[in-house]
């Protein structure tokens, strides 16, 4: 079974219901969970209102004198009404209900409802909307975003990175970049190339993984005429070739260690000899590796020249993987999916706010690499304008045991524990987000977020302890012990 999602407290929600009872009945229940409220009980008052102000949520009778619900959702909808809309109705209008939804409603909810009941139908309508507003906002934010080339993201371990590549890129440091297959290294170095003095001059990149030792040693240093079978004519290597400009070498730890010793003698010499060739040629490169292996390990191993190393490793930048870049599987996501809309005639406009979920539970063994492939994927394959649970990969809507709705328990007790349980998740999730968006705002300082929120710095510490969430420590103070069982947010 799905979360339910932790509730968006602040929301201006229009209700439109002809009887004032039910008018009064939910405004009491979403009023005391910190939402504005505004009531009409005539249907065109409330199309007026709903038409003339933004609302976060509107809920709609169905069955109303003058015009019913379903002709009021459709002028909304003309009207280009962004509202996330909740029917009204009653057990004899279900069919009618589900096909207001078809029409754009959200969700509906049957009369007599209980407050509970209406708590976990807004809840998610409201997670919704928040999501959807999110994904908007996002594209804009994409659209402007500048100065680190094609590497998108907003996440505090993306914002040092970008800070080591403002930082190294005017220099002339030669720059090892770490980090799991598909994290974009090669955006890396083509960023800091990007922001250089030589941003006018040639950028080059060779796989080392990609070519036989001899064949790299041609294609890095070049050969002459003759200098083996084959050889035909000369060819100028890779370091000439960048002469001025950058060369990056991706995944250097698969150089074998004779070439490692060729290599440590250009970047120490700024001199190259082609092979087969008795004279050296004078080179003026800025050198950016790349690796998905722990050179260090390989030095200890006797693989990996400890000289090359140190001289390769100068300025060290580590991409973290997609799973520890909070926030930014779903900017990632929005950015493929939008320019491949721009590239390519699909149908499919969006996330829906569920598979958004999905997307950010996933580990991304692949990391961006496979984000970006699953994305244009679906974008070929989805036959509707969102893209919904159903349409992700397997191993995407299994990551939390989702493939589908789990049936309800058939007695009320059950049942009562399957609403705890619902809303203990809710509670927790809305407490982590809660927590870590503090320690944003406060860049990680405990003392500092505890103090924003408005919490004891003891108290804030204990739920970053329950919630394994790190903070920078302040000087002077204790870490305070285990953390209660249920600590709350006053």
């Amino acid at each position: 079974m799905s979360e339910t999602p932790a509730p968006v407290p602040g929301q201006r929600i229009l209700v439109i219901d002809d009887e004032s009872v039910v008018c009064l009945s939910i405004s009491r229940i979403l009023t005391a969970g910190g939402h504005r409220v505004e009531c009409r009980t005539n249907p065109l008052e409330g199309l007026e209102l709903a038409t003339r102000d933004p609302f976060d949520v509107i809920l709609l009778d169905l069955m109303m004198p003058e015009m019913g619900g379903l002709e009021v959702l459709k002028r909304l909808r003309e009207g280009g009404g962004a509202a996330e809309v909740v029917i009204i109705t009653g057990y004899g209008t279900v069919t009618t209900a589900v096909e207001a939804m078809k029409l754009g409603a959200a969700e509906y909810i049957l009369k007599p409802f209980s407050p509970e009941e209406l708590e976990l139908v807004m809840a998610r309508v409201l997670a919704r909307s928040h999501l959807l507003k999110e994904c908007s906002r996002l594209r804009v934010e994409l659209e402007r975003q500048q100065g680190n080339g094609e590497i998108v993201g907003a996440s505090r371990a993306m914002e040092r990175v970008f800070g080591l590549i403002r930082r190294v890129a005017p220099t002339q440091g030669t720059v090892l970049i770490t980090g799991e297959s598909g994290t974009g290294k090669e955006m890396v170095a083509r960023a800091i190339h990007d922001q250089s003095p030589r941003r006018d001059r040639p950028f080059l990149a060779c796989d080392c993984s990609s070519l036989a030792p001899s064949l790299l040693e041609s294609e890095l240093f070049g050969h002459a005429k003759g200098s083996f079978t084959g050889a035909l004519g000369a060819k100028q290597g890779l370091f000439e070739a960048a002469s001025s400009g950058s060369l990056f070498l991706d995944e250097v730890s698969n150089i074998s260690y004779e070439i490692q010793g060729k290599l440590l003698r250009v970047l120490e010499a700024r001199r190259v000899k082609p092979v087969g060739d008795t004279e050296e040629r004078e080179v003026d490169i800025r050198l950016i590796a790349a690796t998905s292996r722990d050179l260090a390990v390989m030095v200890g191993e006797g693989t990996f020249r400890e000289d090359l190393f140190y001289r390769l490793n100068v300025v060290p930048i580590h991409l973290p993987p997609l799973r520890e870049r909070e926030g930014d599987v779903l900017r990632l996501a929005t950015l493929f999916l939008e320019r491949f809309r721009r590239q390519n005639e699909v149908q499919v406009k969006g996330f829906s706010p569920e598979a958004m979920r999905l997307l950010e539970s996933y580990r991304w063994p692949g990391n961006v690499r496979e984000l970006k492939n699953i994305v244009e994927r679906l974008a070929i394959l989805c036959d509707a304008e969102r893209i919904e649970p159903q349409h992700l990969p397997p191993e995407i809507r299994q990551a939390r045991g989702l493939t589908g709705l789990r049936p309800l328990p058939r007695d009320w007790e059950t049942f009562k524990e399957l609403k705890r349980q619902v809303r203990d998740a809710a509670v927790q999730e809305l407490e982590r987000r809660f927590l870590l968006e503090a320690l944003q705002r406060s860049g990680g300082n405990v003392s500092r977020a505890s103090e924003d929120v408005g919490m004891q710095r003891t108290q804030f510490h204990q739920l970053l302890r329950k919630y394994g969430l790190g903070g920078e420590q302040d000087e002077g103070t204790e870490v305070p012990g285990p953390p209660p069982q249920d600590p709350e947010l006053d």
